[in-house]
């Protein structure tokens, strides 16, 4: 019997899958991916300040942990795209909202940040 999960346990791979998922381009690239497979070029263009070897390493880390397919529809030249897995599709739309959630709110953020600097605590 599966056990279930617990994030606060120091041994539960939970953790892992949070770690996985809470990273700065994991949560962009999922929601990037929702609308369909991508190719390398097309992510790059779409998420700014990623760069070509993080790009890389991050769809190779999501491919490991099942989040991501690597498709090579073999042309040539080399034709390769991304997909989401069905695992990754039952996430994006959490991924989604907590990125609305952060372009609706990063206002007060960002005065917040700038009282606290200022020393007005």
């Amino acid at each position: 019997m599966a056990h279930p999960g617990d994030v606060y346990a120091a041994d539960c791979s939970a953790r892992d899958a949070l770690a996985l998922i809470s990273g700065k381009w994991v949560m962009l690239l999922l929601p990037a991916l929702a609308h369909g497979p991508q190719r390398n070029g097309a992510l790059l263009r779409k998420i700014e300040g990623i760069s070509q070897k993080v790009l890389t390493q991050t769809l190779r880390q999501l491919e490991r942990n099942g989040l991501v397919e690597r498709c090579d529809l073999g042309s040539k030249p080399l034709h390769v795209e991304y997909r989401l897995t069905d695992v990754a599709r039952s996430l994006v739309d959490t991924l989604a909202a907590l990125d609305r959630w952060a372009e609706h709110h990063f206002p007060v953020l960002d005065a917040a940040r700038e009282r606290f600097d200022a020393g007005c605590r």
